[in-house]
């Protein structure tokens, strides 16, 4: 599917991408089923056709809805797709929680879609981070230069409005789907991560969207949740039906509180006495 693109920076921008592709010849593509990964995946079948192969890593890290979409989506787009398992928190160093879980993380799962890709005999592997990722604490992205992983998107100077745009351009759900982070951005640095804390956390944020609220994060504290939505929805979580119901299904999880952050949600909140940005 060629689109016309009338936007002058946006082509630009996908005739660099195409020419980064074309040249890579053969690609593994790091793909999680979010906007980014997405666009990418889309524009590297479309330029390498059953030279871009879709690698997704499965965990208890993300939700079971985000690993059948990128079923569902490969299904659609006739592209290859492999899948592959990882208990991430068999790493005892990465199940601690420090700081830097993101690097120990990405350096596991991306070692993990290297070696899918060498064995399927592909030239590159490529992820779909933006122009706007390095604006915020992420450690991952050490790891992604480590392995020699590519990230077209990013050097093409693409944000994260961009490529929606561009996405709604190729006519991809994904286009104004939510910003997603993996489970275990959930839980406070230096608190262990456990499957039953992301089971949790997970179980939330379904219910959540299940009701109708668009951009949410649940933060875990102990026995506590931190439930983050959009302010313009805090009337909607504030009627006496509503709340006793969500008060009610996180009891039953595990939660003896449950709290709504005022300041709404926000990306990175975690991240606050690490990254300013994210005060």
């Amino acid at each position: 599917m060629i689109v016309n693109i009338e936007d002058k920076h946006l082509r630009e921008c996908c005739d660099k991408i195409s020419s980064i592709l074309s040249d890579m010849g053969s690609v593994g593509v790091a793909f999680s089923g979010g906007v980014d990964s997405t666009l990418l995946l889309k524009l590297a079948h479309e330029v390498l056709g059953e030279k871009a192969v879709a690698i997704t890593v499965t965990s208890n890290l993300f939700p079971k809805r985000e690993y059948e979409e990128t079923i569902a989506f490969c299904d659609r787009e006739g592209i290859e797709h492999v899948i592959c398992e990882l208990d991430v928190l068999e790493n005892k160093e990465f199940a601690a929680n420090p700081a830097n879980r993101c690097y120990i993380c990405k350096k596991q799962i991306f070692s993990e879609i290297t070696s899918v890709a060498n064995d399927k005999g592909l030239n590159h592997v490529i992820e779909g981070s933006n122009a706007d990722d390095v604006r915020d604490y992420r450690p991952g992205m050490a790891a992604i230069k480590e392995l020699a992983i590519e990230s077209p998107l990013l050097l093409a100077g693409l944000t994260k409005d961009d490529i929606r745009k561009l996405s709604k351009l190729y006519g991809l759900e994904t286009w104004d789907k939510p910003a997603y982070a993996c489970l275990a951005t959930r839980i406070p640095y230096g608190d262990a991560i456990t499957s039953e804390k992301l089971s949790l956390v997970e179980r939330g944020e379904n219910l959540l969207i299940s009701m109708g609220f668009k951009q949410i994060r649940v933060r875990l504290y102990d026995k506590m949740a931190r439930i983050e939505i959009l302010p313009e929805q805090f009337e909607q979580i504030m009627k006496e039906e509503v709340r006793d119901r969500v008060v009610k299904e996180f009891k039953s999880y595990g939660c003896d509180y449950v709290a709504l952050d005022l300041r709404g949600y926000r990306q990175g909140s975690m991240n606050v006495g690490i990254n300013e940005e994210s005060e």
